[in-house]
């Protein structure tokens, strides 16, 4: 059985390039359009991996690390933020919220694989 990723963008296109590559690799995708929407999605169903952007509208990626976090049986699933905001100090804040690791947009497909991969294990 594939692992079921969810992948969380505002724009369009990143959430369609990232099902695409994903869904090329393997794996099952479902997308959001921002945080309170994967938020929403994730309280009703598991999944085995969150990729989520920073900026966002309504919720965005360090405040949905977060809110998944203190959901029961969530404290582990792997999260990749997925920006192309590179601040040192929005990294100290995902990594406090519960990121497992950080891709800078834009990124090259074989390293954004080999993280997925190795964060999956």
């Amino acid at each position: 059985m594939a692992k079921k990723i969810m992948a969380v963008d505002d724009s369009a296109t990143i959430r369609e390039l990232l099902r695409d590559i994903l869904t090329a690799a393997g794996y099952d995708v479902i997308t959001a359009v921002d945080g309170a929407d994967a938020l929403a999605k994730i309280e009703r169903e598991s999944y085995d991996m969150l990729i989520t952007d920073l900026n966002m509208p309504q919720l965005d990626g360090i405040g949905l690390i977060s809110a998944v976090r203190k959901l029961p049986g969530q404290r582990f699933l792997p999260i990749l933020m997925l920006t192309s905001v590179t601040d040192d100090a929005k990294k100290i804040a995902g990594k406090q919220a519960g990121a497992s690791a950080w891709i800078d947009k834009p990124f090259k497909l074989q390293q954004f694989l080999s993280v997925v991969q190795m964060v999956l294990r």
